[in-house]
């Protein structure tokens, strides 16, 4: 029997394959910022230009109009039972065989599944650019319904897009809908309260209760409501001549503060005239000069705060980081914690799990944490899995259970052999202060680089290489790698393979570049290491490395999947 997902995992892989082993209505509320890359080439996003097959993995996220694209295609257009069917169809029509119907397609694809997983209680929120929103609004709607379309969002950043031939890029769009109309708006969660900065502006009266602002008592007159008891004359100010109605307050924060704190059982009077008499009494109306209509006195300490606006703008604090902030971790479409948090907090309650199938750097992670909500991320990457571990959830002291990233030299071998370039990015993140190349074809001999904290006496480079072999120990491979630590003028390098080499030509090629003098210490400038090396808890002899995100030196703890 299928079990759902538990909360604070993350899972290694397609997200396709990972839900299809979850039950039916098990996950409260959906994250995504799945891959896409705005800057590449129209010719190719609308285009069948055939190149190398889509990489949907790390940093990388062309799209082509490849064979798994053709069969994905296929498959979703001649299956008219398949959720995503319709969309497919559509889309095909309207695109064309491209690298934005490959694209098209394999989203319909998981957005399809993640609708089977959501509640009837759930929402779904889908953050993307303007390059695609149109044929992913086309897919949500075919998929939700129209009708469960919630908000179209739109998150302005703080720095554009420039283009000289159109108007500057300046926000991403974020597609919301509900699962049905089960689900419920958190309203109070919603609420955005006012800044202490922005009490005065906002409420510039004062009296012994406080600051205090006037607000309205009346509402437009609808047809329907001529004759209403709304539209008499209440004090001598008759609104109907106006095309006015009485409008007390009953609802919202205002009103639980009124029936709370001044006038107990103001929410059980029925007459909008016998509530107005009662505000009246409490000193709550305004009464004006001649010619102008009474006000309600509305209190700063009342105010719970606004509902936000479907456009969230930078003023609010939700904008672009430099590494200054703290924040920043250094990963492409990074977005800040708080705006994750603004956009769960409404959409969900404590307790609810929180599912990011896309979750790169482990923002919503984060957000949803810090909300008391549950979580599970997956993501394809295992770098990314990496970071959510090292970088976002370690300094938090929260431990995670990882799925899918390989604990044992067996699973390992799996990996090399069922998805190569998987493996080299894992393999490299295995040595502390190392980054994964994100360029994982024509990478010129360079699997993943570091850079010395330190740089040695002897040499004037502080570039650290390295080169994962998965397959069989090749002399005549190592023997290229060594050319490339030439050609780069890199300080050293790690040569990786999944069993330890035993060749002893390579050994002595290996010894022959020499070491690197760094204080005291002596350092060899090419190391064979190898995966068995590292499951038995051993790390190659390097000097302290800078952490390729934050530039300081990284620990020189060894990077355990299963580490505690």
């Amino acid at each position: 029997m299928a079990e759902a997902p538990e909360h604070r995992t993350l899972f290694y892989g397609d997200c396709l394959s990972w839900m299809g082993d979850w039950p039916d209505a098990c996950v409260d509320l959906i994250y995504l910022d799945p891959p896409f890359n705005s800057n590449a080439s129209y010719n190719i996003l609308f285009g069948e230009g055939n190149g190398r097959p889509a990489q949907v993995r790390g940093f990388e996220d062309t799209w082509r109009w490849d064979e798994a694209a053709i069969e994905r295609s296929r498959r979703l257009e001649g299956a008219a039972g398949h959720p995503a069917h319709r969309a497919a169809v559509a889309l095909r029509s309207l695109l064309g065989p491209s690298g934005m119907l490959a694209y098209a397609t394999y989203m319909a694809e998981r957005l399809a599944e993640m609708r089977r997983i959501l509640k009837p209680t759930g929402a779904i929120y889908l953050h993307c650019d303007d390059t695609a929103v149109i044929y992913l609004g086309a897919v949500m709607d075919s998929l939700f319904g129209i009708q469960n379309r919630v908000n179209l969002l739109s998150w302005r950043r703080s720095t554009r897009h420039s283009d000289a031939r159109r108007f500057g890029r300046v926000q991403d769009h974020i597609l919301f809908y509900q699962r049905s109309e089960e689900w419920e708006w958190n309203e109070e969660e919603a609420l955005e309260p006012v800044k202490p900065s922005e009490i005065a502006d906002k409420y510039p009266l004062q009296d012994e209760r406080g600051r205090y602002r006037t607000g309205d008592l009346t509402g437009p007159l609808h047809r329907q409501e001529r004759g209403a008891p709304s539209t008499l004359p209440w004090r001598d100010y008759d609104v109907y001549e106006m095309g006015r109605v009485w409008s007390a307050p009953l609802r919202g924060g205002y009103a639980r503060y009124v029936n709370e704190q001044i006038i107990p059982g103001y929410l059980d009077l029925e007459g909008v005239h016998e509530r107005l008499d009662a505000l009246d009494a409490a000193g709550l109306i305004v009464h004006p000069e001649a010619g102008r209509w009474p006000g309600l006195k509305r209190y700063a300490d009342a105010d719970l705060g606004e509902v936000p606006t479907s456009l969230i703008y930078s003023p609010t604090g939700f904008t672009n980081y430099s590494t200054r902030s703290g924040e920043y971790l250094g990963f492409p479409t990074q977005k800040p914690v708080a705006l994750l948090e603004q956009l769960i907090r409404p959409a969900s309650r404590a307790g609810d799990l929180v599912l990011d199938p896309f979750c790169g750097c482990g923002t919503s992670m984060v957000a949803a944490e810090n909300l008391g909500r549950r979580w599970v991320g997956v993501d394809i990457s295992s770098t990314a899995i990496d970071i959510v571990q090292q970088r976002r959830l370690r300094p938090l002291q929260i431990e995670a259970e990882i799925r899918g990233i390989p604990i044992a030299l067996r699973e390992a071998r799996r990996l090399a052999r069922e998805n190569p370039l998987d493996f080299e990015a894992w393999a490299v993140m295995r040595i502390p202060g190392m980054a994964a190349n994100e360029r994982q074809r024509g990478d010129r001999g360079i699997d993943g680089q570091g850079m010395l904290s330190e740089r040695a006496r002897d040499h004037a480079s502080r570039l650290v290489l390295a080169q994962v072999a998965g397959g069989r120990f090749s002399l005549s491979k190592f023997r290229e790698f060594l050319a490339v630590l030439e050609r780069e003028d890199a300080a050293c390098g790690v040569y990786i393979t999944l069993d330890p080499v035993t060749s002893p030509s390579a050994r002595d090629e290996a010894g022959e570049k020499g070491t690197l003098q760094i204080g005291a210490s002596e350092f060899p400038r090419v190391q064979l290491w190898s995966i068995a090396d590292y499951f038995q808890g051993q790390q190659p002899n390097l000097p302290v490395l800078n952490d390729p995100y934050t530039g300081a030196p990284a620990q020189l703890t060894m990077i355990r999947a299963d580490a505690p």
